[in-house]
């Protein structure tokens, strides 16, 4: 029989649940959605905490995935192990299933001893499994209904170990859901070494830190609620959340010690290897270099497709230090030229049928790995002349030599230290970890301060703790709203106004059954014409009329929850109960000016992508009444020649008239169809496509129904917010009619001005700039003549003193005439020291400089930080040549004659 791959345990997986009722959820992104508190999608039940607390709900009470996870950064970063262990990883797919107060213990180990070992499922042999449960600790009793049900599979009883807390009870956090954990195990073999039998002791079985036993399922059974004192209360609906890593039952069931031998790396590893010119497996260190490129090409790649950029800060950070460990590990095989882009390409090629996400975004993915390697090669080699000259400063040029290994190492204790903060300066700043700084400096003799690398980096994780992304999480109050009534019916596609009945009411941040005159309100309607914001569309705004002289101001209308859809503003005259009929009236005015914007919006990233490339995806936008803001992956600046093709083009699609299409299909379908999907973005099975002109889109917001609608298109800005991202800013309609008007009146002001033809205002801008250069350089010519002159009469103000020239004297100029001057007169008085002071600007210059030859009797920088302080100023320079600056003018005097003072003690 034919062993199978990693894609088909993934399918056989997911199929076997599906057969048991189970609906099949795609994978979410790796930025987790409404939970501002994590790092990275870490879990798969992630995308369900909601459901599992209650706060949410869902058609389904069975599910299964295959979730995309990173574990990098927080508190689960393995990233210094990947590469060096079989099973360490920064991406890797998890795969579960899941029950929201449907089945429990009973049917999940059931199904997961049937899937396991069925030759119709994976096959793998009973006799080399083995289950936990928990042994209970405290007040918590041991789980014996979990080994019931494990020995009715007809599991040994020998084969089934019980461990405590820290293996077996899971908890969502301090409080909230918890319960203890059952877990499969498969026997690898006695043969893998047991660091407890090198210490003559006993292997610990499923209970030990080696490979012998390794855990390839964790089913958790959320069965209590834990109070804030710890008490552990019953769950009413208990659940079962479990996880499977594809990656370790890939390499069991295709018989690999190492994750890295199964067909998830292979393909990858070999491509590495044909790049680098070396075989996988001859040598470690390159094999280590190898597996390291593979994983984090896969973390780079699904990072990136999610809409992650490499930056300096939060998810960001994380993924450049993926990119940089994986670009390093390159140069170490000797990849001089960049290679990322092409291995992530091989990564895309073998797993994006499984997430298409990846096969879309594939331009994008490979220019943003591209462009971060080819940065971090100019700064990497900046990093190894950091380290070089660092060690220059420890030892004798000779013996460090680039590349040339110290002619005689010292003796251990006296081998020159590499100073802490250096290191880890190289680390954080040029991507260089410890063990690379400690291997270079190793070959040349030195040792490295490791204590004082790991104190900056513990300042440094202080820094930069994950303290969250900064958005809001979704309200209680809301989820629970939306739990109860289900979704609002939307009519904003059809109508501007509609009747409804009122169907929640909170009022001045509370839920409440009426509200009155004055009160701060949000309406739910069972069904509303007001679009609530998302998307980057800003919500509608316009007014609720009702029974009794209602009427509210609606300011705002938001879409806190999917499928809920509030309306936020003030009770103007009037009250309002739940239950009441009310009409809703849309803003018309404002509405069309937000869809003109929104279309328009559409057609500029068409446009972008034509004029620039296919890597060009939306990073986000703002669609607003009076401007459209929109956000995009591009890595240079766009030329004004650039920037005028797509206005061009955006407005000859406007001109065109075409008729906007939507139309409602299967995710899947709108994919085939070539719609264009947002950076993590949450897209049900069936999803809205907008059709405008040759733009195909996901899109739930409202659109002009012919382009001829947005009427007239103009950029008013472009810039960068974020390395990699662009942003234009542009206005449509009568805002956008204004903008050129204004612009139109600055020129011909300008024209005026300048007495020349509008269309000639750059070209006598252009002779004024080269009028005003000359005349710069005629005043310059000028100063330096007088200062000549000067500079023969000053010098002869100089006085003798022990066989040197001490000339200290206030003249006019500012820093760089002062600067001139004093080199003249150094020049003139052949051995001595200048000191020159001036007031310029209302503030205090002091120069000195001293002649080469006296700088061993006194140094500049010494005599001008005496004399400032007379200035109410401080300065410094070199020993030659050394500047300074006041607040207080009135003391250059004072100043200068301190000079003159010190110098004639240094050189009598």
């Amino acid at each position: 029989m034919k062993t199978p791959t990693a894609a088909d345990i993934r399918e056989l997986f997911l199929r076997f649940f599906e057969e048991h009722g189970h609906h099949r959820a795609p994978s979410s992104s790796l930025v987790p959605q409404n939970d501002p508190t994590l790092l990275f999608t870490n879990a798969g039940m992630v995308q369900f905490k909601d459901v599992f607390t209650g706060r949410e709900k869902r058609d389904y009470t069975r599910a299964t995935t295959a979730q995309k996870c990173v574990r990098a950064g927080g508190k689960h970063n393995d990233l210094e192990n990947v590469g060096f262990t079989a099973r360490h990883h920064t991406f890797f797919e998890m795969m579960g299933n899941f029950s929201f107060g449907d089945y429990f213990k009973q049917d999940a180990i059931a199904w997961a001893w049937e899937l396991v070992t069925s030759p119709r499922w994976l096959g793998i042999p009973k006799d080399r499994l083995a289950a936990t449960v928990f042994a209970g600790e405290g007040t918590i009793p041991w789980d014996a209904e979990a080994y019931g049900f494990w020995k009715a599979q007809g599991v040994p009883e020998a084969r089934i170990h019980k461990l405590g807390a820290k293996d077996n009870f899971w908890a969502m956090g301090d409080t909230g859901p918890c319960g203890p954990c059952s877990e499969l195990h498969y026997f690898q073999g006695n043969d893998i070494p047991c660091a407890e039998e090198k210490a003559g002791r006993k292997c610990l079985g499923v209970a030990c830190d080696c490979d012998r036993w390794l855990e390839i399922w964790n089913l958790v059974f959320m069965q209590f609620e834990r109070s804030a004192d710890g008490g552990l209360t019953p769950l009413p609906k208990p659940s079962i959340d479990t996880g499977a890593g594809l990656e370790r039952l890939a390499a069991v069931v295709q018989g690999k010690r190492s994750n890295y031998d199964t067909d998830l790396f292979q393909k990858i590893i070999a491509a590495v290897a044909e790049l680098a010119g070396k075989p996988y497996g001859r040598d470690e260190d390159d094999s280590v270099s190898m597996r390291v490129i593979a994983d984090h090409a896969r973390a780079t790649t699904f990072l990136v497709g999610d809409g992650v950029l490499p930056s300096n800060e939060g998810r960001g950070y994380v993924l450049r230090r993926i990119m940089r460990r994986a670009i390093r590990h390159g140069k170490r095989l000797g990849l001089e030229r960049p290679f990322l882009a092409d291995v992530c390409r091989v990564v895309i090629g073998e797993m994006g049928a499984a997430y298409p996400e990846i096969r879309e975004n594939e331009p994008f993915i490979t220019t943003v790995a591209q462009q971060e390697e080819e940065s971090f090669r100019r700064t990497l080699d900046k990093g190894l002349a950091i380290l070089e000259a660092e060690m220059r400063k420890l030892a004798a040029p000779d013996a460090v030599a680039v590349g040339k290994p110290a002619t005689s190492a010292p003796a251990k204790d006296g081998r020159p230290v590499i100073d802490g903060k250096v290191a880890f300066q190289l680390y954080d700043t040029f991507g260089f970890p410890l063990d690379l700084t400690r291997v270079i400096a190793a070959e040349r003799g030195f040792d490295v301060d490791e204590q004082g690398f790991d104190r900056n980096m513990a300042e440094q994780r202080a820094r930069s703790e994950w303290k969250g992304s900064g958005e809001e999480a979704v309200g209680d109050l809301h989820k629970a709203i939306a739990g109860e009534l289900g979704e609002v019916k939307f009519l904003g596609y059809e109508v501007t106004k509609a009747t409804a009945e009122v169907k929640a009411l909170i009022a001045n941040g509370a839920r409440a059954a009426k509200a009155g005159k004055g009160d701060r309100v949000e309406v739910i309607a069972a069904a509303t014409p007001f679009y609530g914001e998302s998307g980057g569309q800003v919500g509608d705004v316009g007014t609720i009329t009702g029974p009794g002289g209602l009427r509210i101001r609606v300011d705002d209308a938001q879409r806190p929850v999917p499928g809920l859809i509030t309306h936020v503003g003030e009770v103007l005259e009037g009250e309002l109960a739940v239950g009441d009929r009310v009409e809703l009236a849309v803003d018309e005015r404002r509405r069309d000016l937000v869809r003109a914007n929104h279309s328009a919006t559409h057609l500029l990233q068409f446009a972008l992508r034509e004029a620039l490339g296919e890597h060009v995806k939306q990073a986000g936008s703002v669609v607003a009444p009076d401007y459209l803001r929109f956000d995009f992956s591009h890595f240079q600046p766009l030329t004004a020649e650039q920037l005028n093709t797509v206005e061009r083009r955006v407005n000859e699609l406007v001109r065109e008239n075409v008729e906007t299409e939507t139309a409602v299909l299967e995710l899947e379908k709108a994919r085939q169809v070539g719609a264009m999907m947002i950076f993590g973005e949450k897209y049900g099975d069936v999803v809205r496509v907008v059709r405008i002109g040759p733009s195909k889109e996901l899109c739930g917001g409202t659109h002009v129904r012919r382009t001829g609608d947005i009427a007239y298109f103009k950029i008013a800005s472009e810039e960068s917010i974020a390395a990699g991202v662009r942003r234009v800013v542009a206005l449509t309609g009568p805002k956008a009619v204004e903008a050129a008007q204004r612009e139109a009146d600055e020129l011909r002001q300008a024209a005026a001005l300048l007495k020349a033809g509008a269309l000639e205002v750059a070209q006598k801008i252009e002779q004024s700039q080269r009028r005003t250069k000359e005349l710069e350089r005629a005043l310059e010519d000028a100063k330096s003549r007088i200062a000549a002159a000067q500079s023969g009469d000053l010098a002869a103000q100089a006085k003798e003193i022990g066989g040197a020239k001490v000339l200290a004297v206030k003249v006019q100029g500012d820093g760089k005439a002062l600067r001139e001057l004093a080199d003249k007169l150094r020049d003139r008085l052949g051995k001595g020291v200048v000191a020159l002071g001036a007031e310029h600007d209302g503030k205090a210059i002091l120069l000195v400089a001293v002649t080469k030859d006296l700088t061993g009797k006194l140094k500049a920088g010494d005599l001008v930080k005496q004399a400032a302080k007379l200035v109410g100023g401080s300065g410094g320079g070199k020993p030659d040549l050394a500047q300074a600056g006041g607040s207080d003018p009135s003391g250059l005097e004072r100043a200068l004659a301190k000079v003159e003072e010190l110098a004639g003690r240094a050189l009598e």
